[in-house]
């Protein structure tokens, strides 16, 4: 138990999660926020699984059949629409918006519930109605193919674990649903600066282009795809930075001083050790 209390990322889960055995009454809140729970992570998996399936056959295998021309339109659709509602719920706007929904008065404790749901349902809709295009320009065999899998499989557990350190309790929208079982005010985590972000600022983003470029499978859907969002991945967090630098301040600007953007700094050896 001391190795939990002492990293407050375990810590505050692991107070969350205890936090289920004393719901308090009022059945309705209780049923209401399981409900939510379950919304919440069912649509999640079914985002990420998505997300891992259609991703390792290069964007060729999905449940999309609109024909041509319009499948060109109805696809970038799907596409820009992930990263523009993604962009925009994630600031101040967004934010009010997303305390509006849910049951009255406690919109604002299901915030990151909602933006789970709303985020996932995203993902699953871009990657299971994709509308393939037919064209595999390459297709990894032999030890290529392990090798691909294992770097894939490797930049998905990087996601996760980058995931974590910034507070595994918001990322999944677990912290909305089980703060309003618990009729309590959802506690926030601090300000990541563990874990992979102890080496770069924003390692949830480098983990998601990894995934995306480590592929199998590929053809002009899936560049299509991994160009648009990893250049969504490279610009968005400059906006995620300015809300940073008001909220947490100097605090702020001394951890973005000392810790690199996306890329790792290469340490050198002391030539006069």
């Amino acid at each position: 138990m001391r190795w939990i209390e002492s990293d407050p990322r375990l810590a505050a889960l692991f107070r969350l999660i205890l936090g289920l055995r004393r719901p308090g009454t009022g059945w309705r809140r209780i049923s209401a926020a399981l409900a939510y729970g379950f919304v919440c992570h069912l649509i999640f998996a079914a985002g990420v699984l998505a997300m891992i399936a259609a991703m390792f056959f290069g964007m060729s295998q999905s449940f999309g059949r609109v024909p041509e021309p319009w499948s060109l339109l109805v696809n970038a659709v799907l596409l820009l629409q992930f990263p523009l509602a993604h962009s925009l719920l994630l600031g101040a706007r967004g934010r009010q918006w997303l305390s509006r929904l849910g049951p009255k008065d406690h919109g604002a404790t299901l915030l990151t519930t909602n933006f789970a749901i709303i985020a996932s349902a995203q993902l699953f809709t871009l990657f299971a109605f994709w509308t393939p295009s037919g064209v595999i320009w390459w297709e990894a065999s032999g030890a290529v193919f392990w090798g691909l899998c294992a770097a894939y499989g490797a930049a998905w557990l990087l996601l996760l674990k980058a995931s974590f350190d910034a507070g595994a309790e918001v990322q999944s929208g677990a912290l909305g649903w089980m703060s309003y079982l618990q009729d309590i005010k959802p506690t926030y985590p601090d300000m990541p600066t563990l874990g992979l972000f102890r080496i770069i600022r924003q390692p949830i983003y480098v983990a998601f282009a990894l995934t995306l470029w480590t592929v199998p499978v590929w053809t002009p859907d899936q560049l299509v795809l991994a160009a648009i969002l990893t250049a969504y991945c490279l610009l968005a967090p400059v906006l995620k930075e300015r809300r940073f630098a008001r909220r947490y301040g100097a605090r702020f600007d001394r951890y973005r001083a000392a810790t690199p953007y996306a890329l790792p700094r290469l340490r050198t050896r002391n030539r006069d050790a």
